[in-house]
């Protein structure tokens, strides 16, 4: 198989583009690697094509091996003949593979194989022959045997039907006609499987063609079959599918041609259409996966990339009732400078808030505090309007609502070990809380990218392949913004390229210990080889090192090329701190043709060079809306239709989107009100972290929901 031409064709790739991504991965390069620092060799391919294309080639890799061992095992009993050869060449698919190997797979007892024990072959094979005129009576009555329990011909004519049966169901070309029939013509069908009501009563009398079932409500059946709520059946035009089967094989008319049709029914119903009914389920179950598993990247992706709030003074609040609520102040850099306990949720208190009020007025004059996070989760309501209520007697500071308070616990109570022993874990939380509103990246890798909840059905999916994608968008995301290597957490070094998490922990001991004064010192940690440090050189700061190309994303390998550049350009390595403005114009009032050949560097990187030497360490995220700070409370009962508010997109799924407008309830914004004009998915128009204007539909107060608009006017 040439995994090159045909990963080439399917991506509109060059195949040198294809080989070199092959040779480059196979030697052991990360994506982020690669996508960065090889340019060149990829003709500057992104992270998602790399891989989605080295995705791909573990899947061919998987088909390539798997016809191997059936070549193998064919060629073994003697069964592999030209034309199954060519088929299995031909086969794109490692379903088409099985289905050529069906017929010769070893198989448990059936009842086509008790016939054969009992010598029907010869007359199952005569009777596919079809031949006119011929007396199937007299024939079957050859095979009559006390000795092997055939008693009469009717007892070996059924014999016979159940190894024709059989040879149909085992058809590869027709199994893949009547796949395709069900996957065009399917209709999935649900009914109610108890009289209770449910979640899922919108599917108890429910039907949809299978090609236009969204994964959604694909995830949302299969749960209900699971919870016994729902019985969900495949459906198609029955004399269609027997027809189909049919004339695959009654050729003639007459009496064996009848013995021929009437197996074929039976391989209908009793084999094919319920072997193809758990795969047509199957591979809707795979689209809604893969479907599934692509929005909840998007969403992390977009969740990881919200811009930091920097400069911000920040106090974190746990809310909390019968333990009061958890203060935290931690400085610009997330440093802890004062911790306390405030009590103001409950009914009543009033000498409890006035001392939390006092409280909380001296923490954030004392240390200047101008942003405050507070957690969604337990009493968030009662602290937000308790804090609400003091920002008047709080010059610049506003507050902030920091949604998944409890995967922030979560996060924090790894921080145990690390930073606060003595802390409890609900006031690692409000430590967490404030700097999650400070560096979300920094703090978000702490916890399983699973429980940041920004996706569908997660619970539902293949686990192995939802962690496979999420950790690849953690990565993506942690090596497009760079890591300081002097204060950044183990949880987040471990994310970046060719590190991993034992690495990680070796770096932050050999920090603790001896400092890390430059990328070169690097070398020195324990297990970080060559090529560890490679692929992670470029993506790890030292903001402090004295070589000033240590704190930027140009690799240790393009040094000297870059000491080149500032000399043919006239600039001193002492501007590149500060950044260099004008650069870019220089380089090409130079020539940047001409500044490859001085430098020996390909354009892409040459680029990138110039790039990041006019804004040192610039951040991606710096580019996004940053997260709305409130001064004021709003309540659900405020809201009215055609209210008009501000919010920030929480969660982007397949029928619409999730707005924060700050009643702590998240309103829907279906996909037909995303856009005045036809979109296929919400995620064309909005992203996570996303900061829209929205007007309110409508409120349902019993049931805690919330429509809204984004298109103004559109009920």
């Amino acid at each position: 198989m040439d995994f090159v031409q045909i990963l080439a064709q399917e991506f509109h790739l060059r195949p040198q583009q294809v080989q070199a991504v092959i040779e480059l991965t196979d030697a052991g390069n990360t994506i982020p690697f690669i996508a960065r620092y090889r340019k060149e060799m990829t003709g500057s391919l992104d992270d998602q094509v790399l891989r989605e294309l080295t995705d791909r080639l573990e899947y061919l890799r998987g088909l390539e091996k798997r016809k191997n061992e059936i070549e193998k095992a064919l060629t073994e009993q003697g069964v592999l003949t030209e034309e199954m050869q060519e088929k299995l060449n031909k086969a794109s698919t490692l379903a088409e593979l099985e289905d050529i190997y069906r017929p010769f797979r070893p198989k448990r007892r059936t009842r086509a194989t008790v016939a054969k024990e009992k010598g029907l072959e010869p007359l199952a094979l005569w009777l596919l022959m079809q031949l006119p005129g011929s007396n199937v009576q007299a024939e079957a009555e050859k095979y009559i045997s006390e000795e092997k329990e055939v008693l009469d011909a009717e007892s070996a004519l059924a014999g016979a039907r159940d190894i024709i049966a059989e040879a149909v169901s085992d058809d590869a070309a027709l199994r893949k006609d009547l796949r395709a029939l069900l996957l065009r013509e399917g209709m999935i069908v649900t009914a109610a499987a108890k009289e209770e009501d449910s979640v899922y009563s919108m599917y108890y009398a429910y039907q949809e063609p299978v090609p236009r079932m969204a994964a959604h409500r694909i995830l949302a059946v299969n749960r209900g079959e699971r919870e016994e709520f729902l019985k969900v059946s495949l459906q198609v035009n029955e004399e269609k599918a027997v027809r189909t089967v049919l004339n695959a094989f009654v050729r003639q008319e007459g009496e064996a041609a009848k013995q021929v049709e009437e197996a074929c029914r039976d391989a209908w119903e009793r084999l094919l259409f319920p072997a193809l009914e758990r795969e047509i389920r199957n591979t809707l179950t795979d689209r809604a996966n893969e479907q599934a598993i692509r929005v909840f990247s998007q969403n992390l992706h977009q969740l990881l990339m919200q811009p930091p709030i920097k400069g911000k003074v920040t106090l974190g609040v746990d809310p909390g009732f019968r333990t009061g609520c958890k203060l935290a102040v931690v400085d610009e850099n997330g440093k802890v400078l004062e911790t306390g306990v405030g009590h103001f949720t409950l009914p009543g208190q009033t000498f409890q808030k006035e001392q939390s009020a006092k409280l909380i007025k001296a923490m954030v004059k004392r240390h200047g505090v101008t942003a405050i996070a507070i957690g969604n989760g337990t009493a968030s309501r009662e602290s937000e309007q308790f804090i609400a209520s003091l920002l008047p007697e709080l010059p610049g500071a506003a507050y902030v609502i920091v949604s998944e308070a409890g995967a922030s616990v979560y996060s924090a109570s790894k921080l145990a070990a690390q930073e606060f022993p003595e802390f409890d874990v609900s006031l690692r939380s409000a430590v967490s809380i404030a700097r999650r509103m400070q560096d979300p990246l920094a703090e978000l890798v702490k916890i399983d990218p699973k429980a940041i909840g920004v996706g569908q059905y997660q619970h539902d999916l293949k686990q192995n392949e939802l962690s496979g994608a999420l950790d690849g968008v953690v990565e993506q995301c942690v090596n497009a913004v760079g890591v300081e290597v002097s204060t950044a957490s183990a949880e987040l070094l471990s994310h970046v390229a060719g590190i991993g998490p034992a690495l990680a922990k070796n770096i932050v001991a050999y920090r603790e210990e001896n400092g890390i004064a430059s990328r070169a010192a690097l070398k020195k940690v324990p297990k970080l080889g060559p090529k560890a440090f490679e692929q992670c050189a470029g993506f790890l700061r030292v903001a402090d090192s004295k070589n000033v190309l240590d704190a930027t994303a140009v690799h240790p390998e393009s040094y000297d090329a870059a000491k080149l550049l500032l000399q043919a350009l006239s600039i001193d390595m002492k501007e590149v701190k500060g950044g260099v403005p004008g650069i870019g114009e220089k380089a090409k009032a130079f020539g940047m043709e001409k500044l490859a050949d001085v430098t020996g560097l390909g354009l892409p990187t040459l680029q990138d060079i110039v790039r990041e030497l006019e804004k040192p360490g610039r951040d991606p995220r710096e580019d996004l809306p940053k997260p709305v700070l409130r001064t004021d409370v709003l309540d659900m009962k405020d809201l009215q239709p055609g209210m008009e508010l501000t919010g920030t997109v929480r969660n982007v799924i397949d029928f619409g989107a999730f707005v924060d407008i700050g009643v702590h309830q998240d309103g829907l914004v279906h996909i037909s009100r995303l856009a005045d004009k036809f979109i296929k998915h919400p995620s064309e128009v909005v992203k996570v972290g996303d900061v829209v204007k929205v007007w309110v539909v409508d409120v349902d107060m019993k049931k805690k929901r919330i429509a809204l608009t984004m298109v103004k006017d559109r009920k």
